[in-house]
């Protein structure tokens, strides 16, 4: 008995060595840090919207605030099948229009008379809030809220006293239907309004009136979990689009001083800020219709299957969640094609990461942290088990080898978000012919965050490696996973580039005529250059991530660029940025459209500098090129 007690006492005393070296061992967070219940927020990945209200009835986007209440009688509605359907389609998340823009609540509210109480849906008995809210309990989704700060029906839209009104809404819906995981606050705000019959314009000071940290301390008393959706968070951030996608470059990060509702530099939400000060997650709405609300007309202009799986890797795969809006029907329920096209495109994403290549694999790495930081724990499937490199090793390669060669064209990344995040820019590799080749997912590879999924054709092979190039510190990567999707078909990631529309440019150091030849979408002329620089002048400060180059198409390929640099700059004197530089590779066996992807950043000029040519002494030459 007493050796058994020894052993028990020995073994937890190692136990307890062994969890103080880990500690001990383990990367320091790098600020700034997500919060616990944003993490929980980002695993949901994809999410639903339902938009309803006096807009679907009246056909329109955004209401007056002028419409009777009487309009509203919805006469099959089931919130059930709402939920049901997010359930199918994998979505983890509900939130309801409860007020849009109009004034409308779809909560038996006595704060105003501008209500479902008002309606004849259920005799004025109706509560939609309430009842999706039960339907979400019941099948075990999350219920968020959808509440507009803007109001064009109230008559003291614009005053002191409406931002109290809006704080008695706010307050019903936070302590009336149990738990909230969302809150969503838009950047739409002030305008043309009834009114209360006024039919004016009302302006307000966006980063002043609503005195949102009022906000933010209400819903932390009552609703602590809940995330806060707004153009600067502070729980996730508008991705700056309506369209469903966030840039391959997607930092979780912003300058929670520079950004408010209704950012006019919103494009810069689609990346986020590297040099952000706090932790704000992208979210990415969009509907699986051109409208919001229900029209009947859009009812075969609904997104495709095709649509939709590529939504998802553009927005989960990217470091975002998808927000994904069904409009509710007159009739209170989601069309049929709208449910159908969103379970299908689950199942597909689903197929697609069905097979796992790497799981369990050990895979090889250039350095390890050890302690329990070893390469293993990103094939072991824990969340919470990751690979570090040595402190200030922000460089290094991981290399997986598998039993036989097998089909690739799917690649994903994790890293351990806990701990900040850190990956500035990596590549993936894989060996064929006695040597690395990269693959082609036709966007740039920068950022991971807590998810990155690259797509690009199909590659056969038995060895695939990332090499990370650059890092905020050093590596914690939690998971690295490899498909192949069962279709060798290209993935629709960007558009094909002679379509790129491109900013217009002019070329300062090239004569008229010539400069014509690159811009005039004829791949049968080309502009050549004196000497190894280009300039190029968009005319005004633009952001830019993309750069596009068509070689000599003409029999001999004269002028073929075989590495390059491009640079930056605001003013013509100074253009020093290096944005990335490199090879076009197999450009003389195959010159054809050339992609260049880079991190986000505002320039007016760009040198394309050719640093080494096919053909020593040639001037460069150029079909086309474009810049977005």
């Amino acid at each position: 008995m007493r050796k058994r007690i020894l052993f028990v006492c020995s073994l937890l005393l190692a136990l307890q060595v062994s969890g103080e070296t880990l500690l001990r061992n383990a990367p320091k967070p790098l600020p700034p840090l997500p919060l616990s219940k944003q993490i929980k927020w980002q695993q949901m990945e994809t999410l639903a919207f339902v938009h309803f209200g006096l807009n679907t009835f009246d056909d329109k986007e955004w209401g007056y605030g002028d419409v009777s209440p009487e309009i509203f009688n919805p006469k099959k509605l089931d919130c059930e099948q709402w939920v049901k359907t997010c359930v199918k389609t994998g979505i983890k998340e509900a939130i309801v229009t409860a007020k849009h823009h109009d004034g409308f609540c779809l909560w038996p509210t006595h704060l105003t008379e501008y209500c479902i109480r008002n309606s004849p849906y259920k005799n004025g008995k109706g509560d939609i809030v309430g009842e999706l809210a039960a339907a979400c309990k019941k099948y075990n989704l999350k219920f968020g809220v959808y509440l507009s700060p803007w109001d064009r029906h109230q008559a003291n839209y614009g005053t002191p006293e409406y931002v109290d009104y809006f704080y008695k809404a706010l307050k019903e819906l936070l302590t009336n239907y149990g738990t909230i995981s969302e809150i969503w606050f838009d950047g739409a705000n002030g305008g043309d309004g009834w009114y209360g019959g006024t039919k004016e314009v009302r302006k307000i000071d966006r980063k002043t009136y609503y005195q949102f940290e009022r906000a933010y301390k209400m819903i932390d008393e009552l609703q602590p979990e809940a995330i806060i959706f707004s153009d600067g968070g502070p729980g996730c951030r508008w991705i700056g689009n309506e369209n469903g996608f966030a840039g391959a470059t997607n930092w979780s990060l912003l300058r929670s001083k520079d950004v408010y509702p209704g950012y006019e530099k919103y494009e810069e939400l689609q990346y986020g800020h590297a040099d952000g000060d706090k932790w704000v997650p992208g979210e990415c709405d969009v509907s699986i219709r051109p409208g919001w609300f229900y029209h009947p007309g859009e009812d075969t202009r609904v997104k495709s299957v095709d649509q939709l799986v590529d939504l998802y890797y553009r927005s989960v795969g990217h470091n975002a969640n998808l927000l994904l809006n069904f409009p509710i029907t007159r009739d209170g329920l989601i069309h049929p094609v709208d449910s159908a096209n969103a379970v299908n495109a689950h199942l597909r994403v689903q197929h697609e990461l069905a097979h796992n290549l790497l799981a369990g694999l050990q895979p090889h790495v250039s350095n390890e942290r050890g302690d329990g930081f070893t390469a293993k724990a990103v094939t072991d499937g824990k969340y919470d088990t990751y690979w570090a490199t040595a402190d200030g090793v922000k460089q290094a390669t991981l290399e997986f080898e598998l039993p036989q060669k097998k089909k690739i064209n799917r690649f994903l990344l994790q890293e351990y978000i806990p701990l900040g995040q850190r990956v500035k820019s990596f590549v993936v590799e894989y060996y064929c012919n006695k040597q690395w080749l990269p693959v082609k997912p036709g966007e740039e590879t920068t950022t991971i965050g807590y998810k990155r999924i690259l797509r690009f054709p199909t590659v056969v092979t038995n060895r695939i490696r990332v090499r990370f190039l650059d890092s905020r510190a050093c590596l914690c990567i939690n998971n690295v996973e490899a498909f192949y999707s069962g279709d060798d078909r290209l993935p629709q990631v960007t558009s094909k580039e002679i379509e790129v529309k491109g900013y217009s440019f002019t070329l300062p150091n090239v004569d008229a005529e010539e400069m014509e030849k690159c811009m005039d979408r004829n791949d049968t002329t080309t502009c050549f250059v004196k000497g190894n620089e280009v300039l190029i002048d968009l005319g005004q400060k633009r952001l830019i991530r993309s750069f596009y180059y068509l070689p000599d198409q003409h029999s001999y390929h004269k002028g073929l660029i075989a590495n390059y640099e491009l640079s930056v700059g605001l003013s013509p004197d100074k253009i020093d940025q290096v944005v990335t530089k490199g090879e076009f590779s197999n450009i003389r066996n195959h010159p054809v459209w050339q992609s260049v992807f880079f991190a986000p950043v505002y320039a007016r000029y760009v040198v394309l500098k050719a640093t080494r040519m096919i053909r020593e002494n040639e001037n460069p030459g150029m079909a086309e090129i474009r810049i977005e």
